[in-house]
């Protein structure tokens, strides 16, 4: 089954790479990712355990105004919050936005993905998966991708792929 919502709907997306001094920096990329994510949108996070892939997802949910603590779903396999997508009240901003944050870790097949009713989340939230590369069989084909190559101490490298403006955007945050 293949889960892809918005199959055609954007251009090939761009691949950049750009490198981060650490966590506190990683973070930074991903709060600014949130500024071009609304409900529909998937983010699939990969790299090896410890790469930093909550951290950077940690920073997503920073930039989507969400005040309680982030943790990977290791063991729920999903977490739910609802943070604020643009300022509260202010005309054609539709106020909180739900986020669903997945860890796929610990599954065997994208059956297991699709039980936890994954497509029932794909448009109704800000889909932000770890381990994002282990089903891409499932996963929109218009998903932002994350790989996290691990550096020397805390610096990182991260590879990703989007809509050109978005990259260009998020490597001007690495900086």
């Amino acid at each position: 089954m293949n889960a892809t919502k918005h199959s055609g709907a954007r251009a090939r997306p761009e691949r950049r790479s750009f490198d981060t001094d650490g966590p506190g920096q990683t973070a930074r990329v991903g709060r600014r990712l949130a500024a071009w994510l609304a409900p529909g949108d998937t983010v699939r996070v990969s790299g090896d355990l410890g790469a930093g892939k909550t951290c950077f997802i940690q920073g997503i949910c920073a930039g989507l105004g969400i005040a309680e603590p982030v943790t990977s779903p290791t063991f729920t396999l999903v977490n739910e919050y609802y943070g604020l997508l643009g300022q509260p009240g202010q005309p054609g901003q539709p106020g909180r936005v739900p986020v669903a944050h997945f860890d796929l870790y610990r599954l065997d097949d994208p059956a297991s993905v699709l039980n936890l009713g994954f497509d029932e989340y794909l448009d109704a939230c800000v889909c932000l998966v770890e381990w994002g590369d282990k089903f891409p069989e499932i996963m929109p084909s218009d998903a932002v991708t994350v790989n996290i190559e691990i550096g020397a101490g805390t610096r990182r490298t991260l590879e990703i792929a989007g809509d050109g403006k978005l990259v260009a955007d998020l490597e001007a945050a690495a900086r």
